[in-house]
């Protein structure tokens, strides 16, 4: 019978499997790792934190908005280790394949190909000039931590509503997350949303329906670009259910990077 990890061993396992930080030798169960993925959210708030320090002090030395914003993606991908990214470009590269068998292989493959890599340019070719066109218009980095958040919120629900994929001896991390409670799923939401929610309540709102005019902070801009996000994500679900009968990790990381792109690119559409 199974243990049920404490909420700070699961924490601690949270930040071994979503970041690079050396945590020392300290052991964490197999279990708790299982338990990891209603926590992503609040992993979104140490990522998402290390982008708007970056971009803050990169603009206080006096670098351009462009340049802190490629330093802020950069800090990101160090300090989770490429996690997402490489998500991303297994999930491009298997998703060319033909099939279910052989896009799992594909995606099993340590090898990038050319899908891969061009999907992993092209996301980040928009992913900066999106960033650096909104912070150039008001955008406040704190945004980063915000979107950070409810975006991982909407990844994790793959596990809410698709099966995983593969037996746990074929999983990349030999393990398959365990399903979620009720009471897991409402600490995921909250995690997800709180950064937002402070943003929307402690900003200033601009709203001119009449002139066209919508603020970055604007409840009703926040919500368009969350739909446009969850709308992605439902398609992606779509898609792996379609193609795979399920998820895969890459799965995860790569429905995070698409899903916060959306978010960003709505955004950037209604300013």
């Amino acid at each position: 019978m199974r243990t049920s990890p404490s909420i700070f061993e699961r924490i601690q396992a949270a930040l071994t499997f979503f970041t690079r930080l050396p945590l020392g030798s300290a052991k964490v169960s197999a279990e708790a790792y299982r338990h990891v993925v209603p926590l992503w959210p609040l992993m979104g708030w140490l990522t998402g934190g290390l982008m708007a320090a970056i971009f803050a002090l990169s603009r206080l030395a006096g670098l351009d908005a462009g340049v802190a914003v490629v330093l802020a993606l950069a800090g990101r991908v160090m300090l989770t280790g490429a996690l997402h990214e490489d998500g991303l470009a297994d999930f491009c590269d298997g998703f060319g394949g033909r099939d279910r068998s052989r896009t799992l292989e594909i995606m099993k493959d340590s090898h990038i190909g050319t899908y891969g890599v061009l999907g992993l340019v092209l996301y980040f070719l928009l992913i900066s000039r999106l960033l650096t066109a909104l912070v150039q218009g008001g955008m406040s980095p704190l945004m980063f931590i915000a979107v950070d958040a409810v975006c991982k919120f909407l990844s994790s629900t793959i596990i809410w509503f698709l099966p995983y994929v593969r037996r746990e001896e074929e999983a990349k991390n030999r393990l398959i997350y365990a399903h979620t409670t009720a009471g897991e799923k409402l600490l995921c939401l909250f995690l997800g949303f709180l950064p937002i929610a402070l943003i929307l309540t402690l900003t200033p709102h601009q709203l001119s329906i009449t002139n066209c005019q919508l603020s970055i902070s604007n409840p009703l801009t926040q919500s368009l670009s969350f739909c446009a996000s969850a709308l992605c994500c439902a398609g992606l679900f779509g898609l792996m259910h379609r193609r795979l009968g399920g998820y895969t990790g890459d799965c995860c990381g790569a429905t995070f990077l698409l899903t916060e792109l959306t978010f960003y690119f709505m955004l950037s559409c209604l300013l």
